[in-house]
């Protein structure tokens, strides 16, 4: 089967600072890939040059077999590509439903989707006309994560979406991620560093170290233990 996303031999950086370099991975329609690693390895690059904030320098990415060199972000998006950020991701003086609203192009179709995120995270349906800014750190990154998942995105890239939350949320968080994979057949790139929740919902899995892929593999039961081993060195 033909990878829904590939990258080939992908370098970029920041100015004269190559931040990744030579980094190849494929993920399958519909699987869930979890890409790990300490603070300052690359991780968040990796999506941002998926996305073409960072500049592609060398290599290739591709989605659905076509190049994504030279795409914008609003294609990107009428493509079926979703992001779930993790630093200033929510407009905080606007209210829900317009953090909501703002990943659609007008109204119409409004309603539908938000019935589809409210499946996920019932609490938004009674906070609509509440400021973003003024919901807990838990409830906004749900609201972050619904809104990426609006438009039913065939692909989904989220940075770090478990940082600081509680069990009970970051729970909520997998039970929505598997059920977008299990009744939208959507694939998931996950950057994270909470090994019990990326593993727990992941399929495959990527180590990365100084913007290399460093170890990499299926999901089984000695994993974890083998990815603790590289976050220590």
């Amino acid at each position: 089967m033909a990878p829904k996303l590939s990258l080939s031999n992908v370098s970029s950086g920041y100015g004269p600072v190559a931040i990744i370099e030579a980094l190849s991975l494929a993920i399958a329609p519909g699987q869930i890939f979890a890409l790990m690693g300490k603070n300052g390895m690359g991780k968040t690059t990796v999506l941002k040059t998926i996305l073409g904030f960072v500049a592609l320098r060398s290599g290739d990415i591709r989605l659905d077999g076509a190049s994504m060199s030279g795409v914008s972000q609003a294609s990107l998006i009428a493509s079926g590509v979703g992001y779930a950020p993790q630093e200033q991701a929510l407009f905080q003086d606007l209210s829900v439903r317009d953090n909501l609203r703002l990943a659609l192009r007008s109204d119409r179709g409004f309603a539908q989707a938000v019935e589809r995120v409210y499946g996920h995270f019932p609490f938004l349906r009674e906070r609509l006309s509440q400021r973003a800014g003024t919901l807990s750190g838990g409830e906004q990154k749900m609201l972050i994560l619904g809104r990426a998942l609006m438009l039913r995105p065939k692909l989904l890239l989220i940075d770090e979406i478990s940082e600081g939350l509680q069990p009970s949320v970051v729970e909520r968080i997998a039970a929505a991620l598997r059920e977008e994979r299990r009744t939208n057949g959507t694939t998931i790139l996950i950057v994270e560093q909470n090994l019990p929740f990326a593993l727990g919902i992941a399929d495959s899995w990527a180590v990365l170290k100084l913007g290399r892929i460093d170890d990499a593999g299926d999901v089984t039961a000695g994993t974890a233990a083998r990815v603790l081993q590289h976050l220590k060195i």
